[in-house]
C-alpha cells in the first residue's frame, strides 16, 4: 500500500500529511501518536471514509476493526459472522468461532455476551470478511492488561496464519512493541518515526522490549 501526496485538511488546517510511504504486504504495521495527532483520520482515508489530497494505492478491499466491538445486537455471534462473507462461506463462521475460543456461544447474541466475548466475536468478523488490509482503531484500549494480553495474542495468531496487511492505531507502546512488525509514530498529520521491530516471533506479552524505549523517546520529543 503507498501513499502519494496524501494531504487532508479541514478548513486552514492540515491534520494529515504523507508525501510518500509504503506500507509492505503482509506487514502489521502499527501507528502511534498523542490525540489529535492523525491516526484515526489516517484510517478513515485509507477506508475511503474521507476524502482527501492525492493517491493510496494497493489497498485493496478493506476491513475494519473498531474499539467498540459494533456487532448487529439483533443477531447470534455466529450470524454475526455469516453476515460479513458470501452464503457459499457460511460454513466458516462456526470454525472461526471455535478459533477464538467462543464455539460453545455460537447461538448467543450480543447482550448475552461480555466485553471480551464481544471483541473476539469482532475479531473473528474482521479477520473473516474477505479483505486485503485490516485496520485497527484502538481494539484493545478499554480492557483490563489480562483480557488485552489475551486479545492481543488471538490477533496476532490469526494475523500470521492469514498474511493479510494490518494497520493497528494504538496509544500502547506495550501493545505496539508486542504485535507490530513496524511501528511509526504520526505528529500533526507526519509521519516523524518509523522503527522495524526485529524482536522475533512468538514474544512474550509480559516482557518489555527494546523497541518501547524507542517509541516513548520518539512520542515525547520536543517538536
Amino acid at each position: 500500500m503507498k501513499f502519494i501526496n496524501v494531504v487532508k485538511r479541514y478548513g486552514e488546517k492540515t491534520v494529515l500529511s504523507l508525501p510518500s510511504l509504503e506500507i509492505k504486504r503482509g506487514e502489521l504495521a502499527a501507528v502511534l501518536g498523542e490525540s489529535g495527532a492523525g491516526k484515526t483520520t489516517l484510517l478513515s482515508a485509507i477506508a475511503g471514509v474521507v476524502p482527501y489530497e492525492g493517491r493510496i494505492a494497493g489497498a485493496g478491499r478493506i476491513s475494519y476493526l473498531f474499539q467498540n466491538p459494533k456487532l448487529l445486537p439483533n443477531l447470534t455471534a455466529e450470524e454475526n459472522l455469516r453476515f460479513v462473507l458470501p452464503k457459499e462461506r457460511w460454513g466458516e463462521a462456526p470454525a472461526m468461532l471455535e478459533r477464538v475460543g467462543l464455539g460453545g456461544k455460537a447461538h448467543a447474541r450480543p447482550a448475552a455476551l461480555s466485553g471480551g466475548e464481544k471483541q473476539r466475536v469482532a475479531i473473528a468478523r474482521a479477520f473473516l470478511f474477505p479483505h486485503d488490509t485490516l485496520l485497527m482503531d484502538e481494539p484493545f484500549s478499554s480492557l483490563d492488561l489480562l483480557l488485552k494480553k489475551s486479545l492481543a495474542e488471538l490477533t496476532l495468531s490469526l494475523w500470521r496464519e492469514r498474511g493479510q496487511t494490518v494497520l493497528f492505531v494504538t496509544h500502547d507502546v506495550h501493545e505496539a512493541a508486542f504485535l507490530a512488525t513496524r511501528a511509526l509514530v504520526l505528529r500533526e498529520g507526519e509521519i516523524v518515526a518509523d522503527f522495524p521491530a526485529e524482536e522475533p516471533f512468538p514474544r512474550d506479552f509480559l516482557s518489555p522490549s527494546p523497541l518501547e524505549g524507542a517509541l516513548v523517546g520518539a512520542l515525547l520529543r520536543e517538536k
